[in-house]
């Protein structure tokens, strides 16, 4: 059955209006021939099974909500209870009590009665009832040994509630104070724990790489590479064929080069750029040909759409593709000949594409440029990098100019730039943590980026009008009830948002984003704005890029370590080939529908693999600081406290039961905590002084006192009544 019946018969069943039907009944609607029964039944008890739908005693078919069932998430809590999150957006978590928890364990998807509906103040309350599907198998954890008997596995996660037993037989040779992956092989059942066998010892705790590891595992990310694919690699590592040069555009004699970080070694880009005699600008953006290389259905592909995405964890990489692919033979090392797709641009003084090319090329890199080089050359006019790179820097200026006439007509479109720092972490040569910056984005990280997203935009409409199956990468338009709020929020400081919030503009947001430019609200807004927008994802539908203000949105340019871009190369070479018969594009529909959900779980998986590495590294920094202060701005509160971001990124938690000069009551709608006494107010964006008070490493938790506010924030010490800031 298609994706397209589930969705139309899900919508029917979930209709105020409709009544409940038998399968037979609703073989008719969806006109299913009786020959293709068994396969639809089949693909009811799916549904079923996964919690979708419910068939009562009468064999008739409707949606769990119809029987007082809500199904979802489980999110459970380390004090003992949880929540389950509904699969409907914008419905309220349900309750779960410790003792209705029935076994469920964090992730999984479970089906719960609702016991007591929601009151005014109070959500509603519920009891799991059955657990629909099992999330985790395994769970990485320190293992604790009780006796020669037993022993149990303290999971990492402190989502994860309960020991797990390990019988001496399944100990497989872990030691006390190990860090350990176990697989769970008996669920837990109330009043009994769940048991486990261990599949890997990963090494004793507390060692940086040990860490590092256990969060690898905890994502499941797989950090080495099958034989058969290495082995398959080594193979297509060849001299370039000279059939193969000559059937391409050689562009070995261009003035092309890389702009990358210091320490990067998968080169994806090189660009080339020359001002024509029309006053326009000709940008050719050059990406490496991995599809040359990674062949559909071959074992390389098989493991780099399994992976979806690189990883990169401060001082280690997980590559989508093996090194010998991906810093070898792919890679756009200089004075090397390297095959690669190129797209030139002409570009006017407006910054409009009034003309493009798509070509298979080859091309030989003229230099291996650093963010930093180019940026001390075009912002300090470096006397000593200039002389080593004179013969490429007409070529600099020519690019910054370009750059900035981009970003202006982004900016005139409505794209939106939230420009919040996110962090470097140095580490020394022993592997601890030196230093803890904000990450400099200079003149130069945004010329490349400004020359990317122009790429990204020009190919995704040249394909989106072709209607061939294609991969875009998509944001869509924020939910009108995050609007509503968003717009309540920001009304409390005096703004105000314009038009229609259902179908808001991203210049709307673009405008409200310059007039708090400079002022103290501007950090609380900003992060309120940004928490209310959907995350980007990939998709087979281009339903534009809400951020960008762009219509036409893909990845096309980092084809080494990101699937949707291999893929999307692979759909260019065919169809500059002439190979896109309406049979293929028939395959590809299939192929790009699943690399796009793949390559969206993926990328979720790796950006949270980065933010726990990120944190562990934090809190390891921090925990040699237990005792100083720092100044920090008020990132987010909530009902328990407030998180302080300080100037080098690191956030830790000002908890509300510290805070003992007074009760303080957390007001929702403006993020804010407010004194009942004092009438004190805290919210985002608030500038505060704090002490490192408490570090959990194993937890990646950082906890902070107050010290001191500054006094210029707007509403520190006045007494304000709650109902303005609700």
């Amino acid at each position: 059955m298609t994706p397209e019946i589930k969705e139309k018969l899900l919508g029917l069943i979930n209709e105020k209006a409709y009544n409940p039907l038998k399968k037979e009944e609703l073989a008719l609607i969806f006109d299913i021939h009786s020959c293709e029964m068994p396969m639809f039944n089949n693909f009811l008890e799916e549904l079923q099974d996964d919690g979708y739908l419910i068939v009562s005693k009468k064999g008739r078919v409707m949606a769990p909500s119809a029987m007082g069932y809500f199904v979802g998430k489980f999110i459970s809590h380390r004090k003992g209870f949880g929540f389950v999150e509904s699969d409907e957006e914008f419905t309220q978590d349900l309750f779960i009590g410790s003792d209705d928890i029935n076994g469920a364990m964090n992730g999984d998807r479970v089906m719960a009665e609702i016991v007591k509906p929601a009151e005014e103040g109070r959500r509603a309350e519920g009891a799991i009832v059955k657990v629909l599907k099992r999330e985790n198998e395994t769970v990485i954890g320190l293992f604790q040994l009780s006796n020669k008997n037993f022993g149990f596995v303290v999971p990492d996660d402190k989502k994860f509630t309960q020991d797990i037993y390990i019988p001496s037989r399944y100990f497989s040779g872990a030691k006390d104070n190990d860090k350990v992956v176990c697989k769970i092989t008996v669920w837990p059942t109330e009043g009994r724990k769940p048991e486990g066998k261990i599949t890997e010892v990963i090494g004793q705790k507390g060692e940086r790489g040990v860490e590092i590891d256990s969060i690898i595992r905890a994502h499941g990310l797989p950090e080495e590479f099958p034989r058969k694919v290495l082995e398959e690699a080594d193979r297509v590592i060849v001299p370039i064929p000279e059939e193969e040069i000559k059937r391409r555009m050689d562009l070995r004699d261009l003035k092309t080069f890389t702009i990358d970080g210091e320490d990067a070694k998968d080169l994806d880009d090189a660009v080339s750029i020359e001002v024509l005699e029309n006053g326009n600008y000709k940008l050719g953006v050059h990406i490496a040909d991995v599809s040359h290389y990674v062949r559909e259905h071959s074992k390389l592909d098989k493991e780099a759409i399994k992976r979806a995405t690189s990883v990169y964890l401060v001082d280690k990489v997980i590559p989508m593709l093996p090194k010998q692919l991906s810093n070898g033979v792919c890679s756009l090392n200089p004075f090397e000949d390297k095959l690669t797709l190129s797209v030139f641009m002409e570009i006017n003084a407006d910054g409009k594409v009034i003309k493009y090319d798509i070509a298979e090329s080859i091309i030989n890199s003229k230099a291996r440029m650093t963010y930093t080089e180019v940026s001390d050359i075009l912002e300090k006019d470096d006397e000593k990098l200039k002389s080593t790179f004179s013969n490429l820097v007409e070529e600099f200026h020519n690019a910054e100019d370009l750059a900035r006439i981009l970003m202006k007509r982004r900016e005139r479109r409505g794209s939106i730039d939230f420009d919040f720092p996110e962090s470097k972490i140095i580490l020394n040569s022993e592997g601890k943590v030196a230093d803890i910056k904000s990450y400099e984005r200079r003149i130069s990280n945004r010329m490349i980026e400004e020359f990317m997203l122009v790429t990204n935009e020009t190919v995704a409409e040249h394909f989106f009008w072709l209607q061939t199956p294609f991969v875009y990468r998509i944001h869509e338009i924020p939910a009108a009830e995050k609007m509503e709020n968003l717009s309540k929020f920001i009304a409390t400081f005096g703004y105000s948002l314009k038009g229609d919030l259902e179908q808001i503009h991203p210049k709307e947001i673009q405008r409200v984003l310059k007039l708090i430019k400079g002022t103290p609200e501007e950090e609380s807004i900003s992060t309120i704005m940004l928490r209310s927008m959907r995350q980007a994802r990939y998709a087979p539908q281009c339903v534009g890029h809400f951020g960008l203000a762009a219509q036409y949105y893909c990845h096309f340019t980092s084809p080494i370590r990101r699937y949707p871009d291999l893929q999307i190369h692979r759909i260019i070479k065919e169809q500059l080939n002439g190979k896109l018969t309406p049979k293929r594009s028939e395959q590809l529909a299939n192929i790009v529908e699943y690399a796009s959900n793949q390559s969206s779980e993926q990328e979720r998986e790796a950006e949270l693999a980065e933010r726990d590495v990120h944190d562990y590294y934090k809190a390891v920094y921090m925990a040699d600081r237990i005792g100083q202060e720092f100044d920090g701005t008020i990132s987010s509160v909530t009902s328990f406290g407030m998180f302080v971001e300080l100037e080098n990124t690191v956030e830790g938690l000002i908890r509300m039961v510290d805070m003992t000069d007074d009760y303080y009551n957390y007001i929702e709608s403006s993020y804010s905590l407010v004194g009942e006494r004092t009438k004190r107010v805290f919210r985002i964006g608030d500038q505060v002084r704090i002490k490192v008070s408490k570090v959990n490493v194993d937890f990646r938790e950082i906890d902070f006192e107050l010290v001191s506010v500054k006094e210029d924030n707007r509403l520190v010490n006045k007494a304000v009544d709650e109902d303005t800031l609700k």
